[in-house]
């Protein structure tokens, strides 16, 4: 079975950090994975763009009713109406996530994964105990496919 990884920040961020998401979109589809999000804009958007541009296939775990919410990078878009309550489904569903930047939706998260044991590696996210800290995308990449190899 593919791995799934989770790539989670902000609708609203810095380019920089645009710029990882979407390396980190290409480097997860490289290695195999399937890349999920929450669907939407900012982090979510970049991250799909670059799965896409790699072959790779995208899930969006949307908070509102409407498929059609989803970013145009989005392959298989979920439509769940539970707002902010989708945070835990993405962190069920992935295998590792990959947090880059974000604010209190990322925050939720990161939190859910850590109380499910999942491995989270952060790009300059949150500072709490339990992410493991990445210098740029191919290194949260490369960490997170690590801790999955049996």
């Amino acid at each position: 079975m593919r791995p799934v990884i989770a790539v989670i920040g902000g609708r609203r961020t810095e380019k920089s950090l645009l710029v990882e998401a979407e390396e980190a979109g290409r480097l997860i589809a490289g290695k195999g994975a399937v890349l999920l999000c929450g669907g939407l804009g900012g982090v979510m958007e970049a991250a799909s763009k670059g799965a896409q541009s790699a072959g790779g296939l995208t899930v969006g775990i949307l908070p509102r009713n409407d498929s059609r919410s989803a970013n145009r990078y989005i392959d298989i878009p979920i439509a769940t109406g539970m707002g902010i309550g989708r945070n835990v489904i993405i962190a069920r569903s992935a295998d590792a996530l990959i947090a880059v930047g974000g604010e209190y939706g990322t925050l939720s998260e990161i939190a859910f994964a850590l109380q499910m044991g999942k491995p989270v590696a952060g790009i300059r996210t949150w500072d709490i105990k339990g992410i493991i800290n990445a210098e740029n995308a191919a290194d949260a990449v490369n960490k997170v496919f690590e801790l999955l190899e049996p």
